[in-house]
């Protein structure tokens, strides 16, 4: 190969990827994840203003009245809104919106708003995740052009990031209990605001990265496990489904579906990206799900900075209440979300040279202090914003973290909203870890035979 057709297939690995590598940060860089940036790497001090607080070590100490497997209850009862932010008003906000949210307030202006409360850095997670965090600043680095990470392991893979690649993989890889249990219905509200029960089901979630016994030498790349049954509507009680997600884009997800009219188990090779879920009536993407699930090989990813938003945060209040309460005519309930002021990353994602995606070009907000997603648009071929969706982090002392369901996923031009892996009137527990081989296709098989 000649010299200038090795810089073409550099320049082509670099538009493919968004990255050919990226280095892990200095020992003096690090540093900082013990003096002015918090263990995950955010930054610890507050605002000019003082509207976001420093850090302060989050939320650590049990949840009154809250026993295990209980849906979350609210922590800030007593607080009232600071702000009331809709159509009417929304200008004098505008630089801390999403063009998503904007768009809701026009779309229905008589009935979506945004109550913002005061901000509670609430982020914690277990010492040793905190150790590994450390560890990962100065050996974790991207691979493949962006599109897999090495030497990481059992914390944020890159608490000073520099690169977009890397915030979606520190979401991806972000602070979850080694295993969970939980219940969770996928309601569709359709644009006439009729609402329909999708499925209810019950699913496993394990994360293997998350191991505390584990090691970034015997981690085999498996980040997520998940398998569910569904018990609800009738016509698909017994449906199942297994994933299993990894770090490497040539084998990314394994998946195997259950079906009850046919009796058997099949691989499942479509479930993902920008297939129509099923589990929702194919009212959302498969990658959707809790504001991103899967591997970030379609898109090229590009860091565009930090600023300060106003997201959905604490939402502890909004799970707490019945489905009839959480959701109105066509959103969630304005009187239940609680939305505060947060730092985020603002990161654009493009569909990759070679690759496709039926939403070409989306921008994702990552709250500075986990990493998760908190809001995403999703705009189509011709540039118009066409999709959005805002998840619900909360706050789950047995871990300790900050996590993040159900996702509502609006889209725009149809009028219809869906409601992915809503916890009201269901149950979250954290688990001991499962054996491997409960997540695979003979396992739902069996299921199936009884």
């Amino acid at each position: 190969m000649t010299k200038k057709n090795i810089l073409l297939a550099i320049f082509a690995g670099a538009l493919a990827g968004g990255n050919v590598a990226s280095a892990a940060v200095t020992a003096d860089e690090a540093a900082k994840l013990k003096s002015s940036l918090t263990p995950l790497g955010g930054e610890k001090a507050g605002n000019k203003d003082g509207s976001i607080p420093a850090w302060d070590g989050g939320w650590t100490k049990p949840v009154p009245g809250k026993k295990l497997g209980d849906v979350p209850v609210e922590l800030f009862a007593n607080e009232k809104p600071i702000a009331q932010i809709n159509a009417k008003n929304m200008a004098q906000y505008a630089d801390k919106l999403s063009e998503g949210v904007k768009a809701l307030m026009k779309k229905y202006p008589e009935t979506f708003r945004i109550d913002v409360y005061p901000t509670h850095r609430t982020a914690a997670a277990p010492p040793w995740t905190y150790e590994n965090t450390f560890k990962n600043a100065t050996q974790c680095k991207l691979k493949d052009g962006g599109f897999s990470v090495e030497g990481c392991y059992g914390g944020i893979p890159f608490p000073i990031p520099k690169d977009g690649a890397e915030l979606i993989w520190n979401f991806l890889l972000r602070v979850e209990a080694e295993s969970i249990d939980l219940g969770f219905k996928n309601i569709v509200v359709n644009s006439d605001g009729s609402r329909t029960l999708a499925t209810r089901n019950d699913e496993a979630f394990q994360f293997p990265y998350n191991f505390k016994d584990g090691s970034a030498a015997k981690w085999n790349g498996e980040y997520v496990m998940l398998r569910f049954i569904t018990t609800a509507p009738p016509f698909k009680v017994g449906e199942s489904l297994v994933i299993r997600d990894t770090i490497t884009a040539k084998d990314s997800r394994n998946a195997w579906q259950y079906l009850v009219g046919q009796r058997r188990v099949r691989r499942a090779p479509t479930v993902g990206f920008d297939t129509p879920d099923f589990v929702a009536s194919g009212s959302n993407y498969f990658d959707e799900v809790k504001g991103f699930l899967g591997h970030p090989e379609r898109y090229t990813w590009k860091l565009l900075g930090k600023k300060e938003m106003y997201i959905p945060y604490n939402t502890n209040g909004l799970l707490a209440v019945k489905v009839d309460e959480a959701v109105s005519k066509n959103h969630l309930n304005p009187d239940k979300l609680r939305w505060e002021l947060h730092r985020v990353w603002e990161v654009e994602a493009v569909v990759a040279s070679g690759k496709r995606h039926a939403v070409p070009k989306r921008k994702f907000y990552f709250d500075e202090d986990t990493y998760v997603v908190t809001l995403v648009d999703g705009f189509d071929a011709e540039g118009k914003l066409w999709r959005t969706s805002m998840t619900t982090p909360f706050v789950e002392p047995a871990i300790p973290a900050v996590v993040t369901l159900p996702v509502a996923v609006f889209n725009l031009q149809a009028g219809t909203m869906s409601v992915v892996q809503m916890l009201n009137e269901e149950y979250y527990k954290v688990v001991p870890k499962r054996p491997d081989s409960y997540f695979t296709g003979d396992a739902i098989a069996g299921d199936g035979a009884r």
